[in-house]
C-alpha cells in the first residue's frame, strides 16, 4: 500500500512524500527509526484527515473529558504505573463512550508497539493539535509525565482565557436577544390589534403610523416565510463558513468588527504565542514547533497570514522579522520576541507576550461591557418610542381636531 507521509527532518525541515508499506504502524516505525518526525500518514487517494478509521466523520473529543483524562494519566504514570497499565486503568474508568471507544484503538496501537505520540497523531481533529508532539517531546526526554502536566497548565491557560471572553459576551447576548424578541412580540402581535381602530378613525394616519403598520402587518402574515428565510439564510451561511474561502472572509470581517475585532485579533495571536511557547519547553525544534503552532491558530485569516513567515525561519531567517512579516503582529509583541530570540529565552518571552496579550483582552472586554448597556439601553428606547409615536400620534392627532 501507499502512504502519503507528512514528516519533520532533523535540520528543520518539513517533506511530504509518498512512500509504500504494508501498513501504517510498520511505516511510522521505520520512519521514527530514521530520525524522522511524523506529523502526518494517510492512504494515498484518501483526503487528509479520513486515516485512522474515517477521524474526520467523528466527532471531537469534549475538552473537559479530555482535560481529565490526562489528569489522571499523569498521576498514574507519576504513582510509577507503565504506561499500558495506566491506559488500561483508564478505560475501565471512562465514562464517554465515544472517548472509550477512541481510546481502546489508540491503546491497541501502543500495545503493538506504536509510541503514544504515533496512535493520538492518527486521529488527526479529534485532539489538539500541539497533543501528539508533546507527547513526541516527552517520549524523547523520558519525561512523559511531567509534559502532559506541561500540556495541561497550557490547555488550563486557554480555557480560561477563553472562558473569560465567553462569559463577558454572554450578558450583551442575552440582552440583545431580549430586545429583538420585545420588538418583534410588539410588531407582529401588539401593533395589529391597533388597525381595526385605527381603520374607524376618519383622520389621515401619519407616515410614521403608516410605515410601522405597514411592517407589522407583513410579519404578521408572512412569518411562517420569514422563520424559513430566516434558518435558511443561517444554514447557508453556516455551510459557506466551512469553506476556505468563506471562512477567511468571515474571520476577517470579525477582525474588523467595533470594539470586538481588536480583542478577536489578539486572543488569536495570544493562542500563537502560548502553543509555541508550550512546544519550545518541550525540546521541539523552532521550525517544527512553529508550523504546529500556526495550525493551533483558531482565525483562519490570521492563521493565513502566519503560513508564509514559516518558509522564512526554515531559510534561516530571524523569527521576529518573519512575525513582523506577516502584518498581524502588534509591534510591542515584535520587540518582545526580539528580545527572547536574542537571549536564548523565547519560550519564556513567548508566554510573557501571551499573558500581556491576555491582559489587553481583559481591560477591552471590561471597556466593552461598560460600553454596550447603555447602547443597548438606548437601542431599546428608541425602537420602543417609534412604536409608541406610531400609535399615539393618530390618537392625539383625533383629540386635537375634536371640538367641544
Amino acid at each position: 500500500m501507499q502512504f502519503v507521509c507528512r514528516v519533520g527532518t532533523p535540520d528543520g525541515r518539513v517533506i511530504e512524500e509518498v512512500l509504500t508499506a504494508s501498513d501504517e504502524s510498520s511505516l511510522r516505525s521505520e520512519l521514527a527509526k530514521r530520525g524522522l518526525h511524523v506529523f502526518e500518514v494517510r492512504r494515498r487517494g484518501l483526503s487528509r484527515g479520513l486515516s485512522a478509521g474515517g477521524s474526520r466523520r467523528r466527532k471531537r473529543i469534549p475538552t473537559q473529558d479530555f482535560v481529565v483524562f490526562n489528569q489522571e494519566l499523569a498521576a498514574l504514570l507519576k504513582a510509577g504505573l507503565p504506561l499500558l497499565q495506566a491506559l488500561d486503568l483508564m478505560l475501565e474508568r471512562m465514562a464517554n463512550p465515544h472517548f472509550r471507544g477512541v481510546l481502546t484503538e489508540i491503546r491497541d496501537r501502543v500495545k503493538s508497539g506504536e509510541d503514544m505520540s504515533e496512535a493520538f497523531a492518527a486521529y488527526g481533529e479529534l485532539f489538539p493539535r500541539l497533543y501528539p508532539s508533546t507527547l513526541k517531546a516527552g517520549e524523547r526526554s523520558g519525561e512523559l509525565e511531567q509534559v502532559i502536566r506541561r500540556f495541561l497548565r497550557y490547555q488550563k491557560l486557554v480555557l480560561d482565557a477563553r472562558r473569560r471572553v465567553v462569559s463577558a459576551l454572554i450578558y450583551p447576548a442575552v440582552l440583545v436577544t431580549l430586545s429583538i424578541a420585545m420588538i418583534i412580540i410588539m410588531a407582529i402581535f401588539v401593533v395589529p390589534k391597533f388597525r381595526v381602530f385605527f381603520d374607524n378613525l376618519d383622520v389621515e394616519l401619519p407616515l410614521i403610523t403608516r410605515m410601522v403598520l405597514a411592517v407589522s402587518s407583513f410579519a404578521n402574515r408572512n412569518w411562517p416565510i420569514l422563520l424559513v428565510l430566516i434558518l435558511g439564510t443561517v444554514f447557508s451561511f453556516r455551510s459557506w463558513n466551512r469553506t476556505d474561502s468563506g471562512g477567511l472572509t468571515v474571520d476577517r470581517f470579525r477582525l474588523k468588527l467595533p470594539f470586538l475585532g481588536p480583542v478577536l485579533h489578539r486572543f488569536a495571536l495570544a493562542e500563537f504565542c502560548r502553543s509555541l511557547a508550550t512546544l519550545l519547553t518541550g525540546g521541539i525544534p523552532l521550525v517544527p514547533a512553529f508550523e504546529i503552532a500556526v495550525t493551533s491558530v483558531g482565525n483562519r485569516w490570521v492563521r493565513s497570514k502566519m503560513e508564509p513567515t514559516i518558509q522564512m525561519v526554515r531559510e534561516g531567517k530571524p523569527f521576529h522579522v518573519a512575525l513582523d512579516s506577516s502584518g498581524v503582529f502588534l509591534d510591542m509583541s515584535i520587540d518582545m520576541v526580539k528580545v527572547g530570540e536574542a537571549t536564548g529565552s523565547l519560550d519564556d518571552m513567548l508566554g510573557a507576550v501571551a499573558d500581556f496579550l491576555d491582559e489587553q483582552i481583559e481591560t477591552r472586554m471590561q471597556r466593552i461591557l461598560s460600553l454596550i448597556e447603555p447602547m443597548m439601553l438606548i437601542f431599546m428606547g428608541i425602537m420602543i418610542a417609534i412604536i409608541l409615536v406610531s400609535i399615539y400620534l393618530p390618537m392625539f392627532s383625533v383629540l386635537g381636531s375634536s371640538k367641544f
